[in-house]
């Protein structure tokens, strides 16, 4: 019969994974050293591995306690959703949350799904536009809460995420090797465009501007044809595209902060567990592998 993992090991485990101390992990759950101690070796029986090895004054995971650690957030993270959703009075209404639609693509489904399980009489009605036409609707009150590229925010932006831009292109193609580069880049006044030419002017690059768009599914579509290169935020980067690296003649275009902007006075219980939703996804977030270009 396979064991059951206790939810009380896996919380001593994640927490000495964090401090990397047994006694700091042992003072943040209130209990003694020794207990934690065999907290740590009673997990180490159920899984058949040893999950730390010492590292001078710090304890470090093993191979397969990093493959554990992973599952173990999983399941406390999960655990904890199940009891907020019995435990916690039902939040109803409507929240008005707004999101350009790059971040729509890439993080909304993990939004929607995770606040759907912990709040399913909440009715969430999504508006996509560009962050500075978002940050608008939000100070009009016209939106509750809406993720934006943080420089259009300004004053009460919280930072979720800061993310690099990468220059990339299709698997199968290689625009990026014309003598004009062709590049697909959102319209005049965003951010991420105006990043692209400075670089691409400091680099003396000759280039043109062969597709633009506010909507990132037809600048995507654009450098997926092979027609021209584009600028993404990393987490952004689709399987079937490359990044660019510094050796083919693409250096770093540096970061950008993802931000959280609430409009003033409209907050509620309702705004702000989404707000904490949108929040948790984004930290949680990780970039995979890309696939190799074949």
């Amino acid at each position: 019969m396979i064991p059951n993992l206790d939810l009380d090991l896996l919380k001593t485990f994640i927490a000495i994974a964090d401090t990397g101390s047994f006694t700091r992990a042992a003072e943040d759950i209130g209990r003694t050293q020794s207990a934690v101690s065999m907290q740590i070796k009673r997990l180490e029986e159920i899984v058949s591995r040893p999950v730390f090895v010492r590292d001078g004054r710090h304890n470090r995971l093993t191979i397969d306690g990093e493959k554990l650690l992973d599952y173990a957030r999983r399941m406390v993270k999960l655990n904890d959703e199940a009891v907020m959703a019995f435990t916690k009075p039902e939040l109803t209404g409507t929240v008005r949350f707004g999101t350009p639609d790059d971040y729509a693509d890439r993080f909304l489904p993990e939004i929607l799904a995770r606040f759907a399980r912990t709040h399913p009489l909440v009715e969430v009605d999504v508006e996509c536009r560009n962050s500075e036409q978002l940050v608008q609707l939000v100070r009009r009150g016209d939106l509750d809460v809406s993720l934006i590229t943080s420089e259009y925010g300004g004053a009460g932006t919280e930072i979720v995420r800061t993310e690099p831009l990468v220059w990339v292109v299709s698997q199968r193609h290689c625009p990026h090797l014309q003598p004009v580069l062709p590049v697909a880049v959102a319209q005049v006044g965003c951010g991420w465009r105006r990043m692209t030419m400075e670089m691409l002017e400091a680099l003396n690059r000759p280039y043109r501007v062969a597709y633009s768009s506010m909507n990132s599914n037809a600048v995507n579509a654009a450098v997926l044809s092979g027609l021209a290169v584009g600028v993404v935020p990393q987490i952004c980067v689709r399987p079937t595209m490359r990044m660019l690296t510094e050796e083919e003649g693409f250096p770093a275009l540096g970061e950008f902060n993802i931000g959280l902007l609430r409009s003033p006075g409209k907050s509620s219980s309702s705004v702000e567990a989404l707000a904490s939703h949108v929040k948790e996804s984004l930290g949680n977030l990780i970039q995979q592998p890309l696939m190799a270009a074949e």
